[in-house]
């Protein structure tokens, strides 16, 4: 028996009996191009002022830290701007909590949750794991969503909660506002929340609007962003929203006590205070993944139009195939279950090219 079966011995829920975990393949390979990480990692200037404001936190382990986290609620409403304030944010340990607790305090039995695959993997499992019941919504056949459409799906199935990711997670398009207007007004009977998950808003092309302008007067909007991808920090685990403060009034209902250390938080107010440090790399990144766009396209393949530090393209007869040359080169992309496609991080130049050259060597052998 393996363990897969001896978990299934356990008097689990039923909704969770024969779910298997979530996670990327983790692979040991000299270029990891398959969890959309910032492969830049984080500039000397701001490793040095991260360091000391840990270690300034050192003497008062013993002590619980701020429940509130004032200080980083302030610094990240000084980041995102939009006339934003420390009452409007929420900060956890990364965006899936942060999206976990919306569940929490707006799904559960009885409820339910509506997004528009294909789209973040982590949704259903995050429905799941709060017993709120998910319904797929669809995208054309291009994977494009219009606000027509949307708007109509939200109509007839009443969710309680939308997920809007934008950009798009794997397909790395961002969404018109009017599609998240659209959808906001649609929920008004039902009284939806909307989530608009913009993990990947900083990488969007210049003159792309966030959801952010949207938040006023909007007291069911809530933005959701990460400190992960834009600012290198995936190993520190900090997610964050943007809301009405009623919003962040209710998530308080369902958090654990002290849910962000203070190491997370200092770490976390250390990079926005070196803010400009830390996302100097996102031009360099949005740089590469243009450059893989335009390649694949000269390859024959077909990458969709991306405002993320990933591109996803089709055109592949064998992917898992082509997935499997690439790692044999030592280089680790992904898989995302999607006919005839793949996904790739745009890394650094030297990654970006070790890619397409072994990409290209792999298509050039199919052919």
């Amino acid at each position: 028996m393996d363990q897969f079966e001896r978990l299934n011995q356990l008097p689990l829920r039923d909704d969770l009996r024969g779910l298997r975990p979530y996670g990327a393949p983790q692979l040991d390979v000299p270029i990891l191009l398959n969890v959309n990480e910032n492969t830049f990692g984080v500039p000397l200037d701001a490793k040095e002022a991260i360091l000391k404001a840990v270690a300034d936190e050192l003497d008062g382990l013993n002590r619980y830290p701020d429940r509130e986290f004032t200080e980083l609620r302030r610094a990240l409403a000084a980041y995102l701007g939009h006339g934003l304030n420390e009452d409007n944010m929420w900060a956890a340990n990364g965006s899936n909590e942060v999206l976990q607790q919306l569940l929490q305090a707006f799904g559960g039995p009885g409820r339910s949750l509506m997004s528009f695959p294909p789209t973040y993997s982590m949704y259903p499992l995050l429905a799941s794991g709060t017993g709120t019941g998910y319904i797929e919504g669809f995208r054309d056949e291009d994977y494009n969503l219009s606000a027509e459409s949307a708007a109509e799906q939200v109509r007839s199935k009443s969710p309680n909660i939308v997920f809007l990711c934008s950009p798009n997670n794997p397909t790395g398009t961002a969404l018109g506002l009017d599609i998240v207007e659209a959808v906001y007004e649609a929920g008004e009977a039902s009284r939806t929340i909307v989530i608009v998950d913009e993990a990947y808003a900083e990488f969007a092309h210049s003159g792309t609007r966030s959801a952010l302008l949207l938040l006023p007067n909007r007291p069911r909007l809530i933005v959701s962003r990460t400190m992960s991808k834009a600012f290198a920090m995936a190993g520190a685990r900090v997610g964050y929203l943007a809301a009405a403060p009623e919003i962040t009034d209710a998530v308080r209902l369902v958090r654990l006590p002290y849910h962000l250390s203070a190491i997370t938080q200092a770490t976390a107010v250390a990079a926005l205070r070196n803010s400009d440090a830390l996302l100097a790399n996102v031009e360099a990144i949005k740089v590469q993944r243009d450059r893989i766009v335009n390649e694949l396209i000269r390859m024959g393949l077909a990458p969709a139009p991306s405002d993320s530090n990933f591109v996803f393209f089709g055109g592949l007869e064998d992917p898992a195939g082509v997935w499997e040359a690439l790692l044999a080169a030592g280089i680790l992309i992904r898989d995302v279950g999607i006919a005839g496609h793949l996904r790739v991080t745009a890394g650094t130049e030297a990654e970006t090219t070790a890619f397409l050259q072994a990409l290209e060597a792999i298509l050039d052998g199919v052919h």
